[in-house]
């Protein structure tokens, strides 16, 4: 399924190709000074001052201790551009593996808020027992038409139910509906906070997290996240003890303003995530941290019965 998309900056990172070379920076340092240089004799001659015959001509003026200088000062300036890339402290290996996020990303949007109305239609078609959860998305796609954002938003969700009655398959068809890609988290089958966000280089198993892999992978600024049996996600302890758990590494995504700021662990560069969306599944409320129900709206859903189950597998 195919829907309309915007470009978001993303990031506020400069590419080593879109700096200037050092010839060039000197190039025009040098004509600089040179056309500097000339236009002072030329107001000397004028103001009478100099004479012709004492000024110097243009192949002179710049000396051999002038392009001493100049490379000293190109040099230095470069240097300073670099810095101000934010990448100068990564090696050549990770500054490439940014590249997907040249030029900004793409991310899907809703034009109107009939689409929105279409998009919650084709879903509660599909799934009519998830009505909540749609009618939540359904509220943050009109939203999101109404007040012409770049992007698609809606709250993040938290669906409480038993097993088996299809949370992340609805979440998948979200995001089928939506056309964005998806990341998928089982709280209980990794360490669901490194899973998600990555580990600061240094670690032995340091490496970006899913959420910025997707990012890079399928070049896109809005995919949705799920992650299933979130109240059962465990700590992870350094070997120092310090505590990693998966609602710290959540909290500042789930809240735009902080979202659009997010610094990845692993790569150490600011990225604008707000334009991710997040369904999270729960078989329970026990277990749910309170910082993570306070900056979600939580559902909870209802067992399927007979009707809606036969629906579900003859679909």
């Amino acid at each position: 399924m195919t829907r309309s998309q915007s470009i978001i900056p993303f990031h506020g990172l400069v590419f080593s190709d879109e700096l200037p070379k050092l010839r060039d920076v000197e190039k025009r340092l040098r004509t600089f000074l040179k056309t500097t240089r000339e236009q002072a004799q030329r107001i000397e001659i004028a103001a009478g001052r100099m004479t012709d015959e004492d000024r110097t001509y243009p192949y002179d003026l710049v000396d051999e201790d002038d392009m001493r200088r100049i490379k000293r000062r190109a040099m230095l300036l470069l240097e300073r551009m670099h810095s101000a890339t934010g990448m100068y402290h990564l090696t050549e290996e990770n500054r490439a593996r940014l590249t997907p996020l040249r030029g900004g990303l793409p991310v899907a949007r809703v034009a109107t808020e009939h689409e929105a109305d279409e998009i919650a239609a084709a879903l509660h078609a599909e799934m009519p027992w998830m009505a909540p959860a749609t009618e939540a998305v359904w509220h943050g796609l009109r939203a999101s038409a109404r007040e012409g954002l770049p992007g698609l938003r809606f709250n993040p969700l938290v669906l409480v139910g038993s097993p088996g009655i299809g949370k992340s398959h609805w979440a998948r068809r979200v995001a089928y509906y939506l056309a964005v890609p998806t990341t998928l988290i089982d709280a209980t089958g990794e360490p669901s906070t490194f899973a998600l966000v990555g580990a600061q280089r240094g670690w032995s198993s340091a490496t970006p997290g899913k959420l910025m892999q997707t990012v890079l992978r399928e070049r896109h600024g809005g995919p949705l996240v799920i992650i299933d049996e979130v109240e059962k996600a465990g700590d992870v302890h350094s070997s120092k003890g310090t505590r990693h758990a998966l609602t710290d590494a959540l909290l500042p995504l789930l809240e735009r303003m902080t979202a659009a700021t997010w610094e990845c662990p692993f790569f150490q560069v600011k990225c604008d995530m707000s334009c991710v969306n997040w369904v999270m599944t729960a078989n329970s409320r026990q277990g749910l941290p309170d910082p993570l129900q306070s900056r979600c709206k939580v559902l909870d859903l209802p067992d399927l019965t007979t009707g809606p189950l036969r629906h579900f597998a003859q679909t």
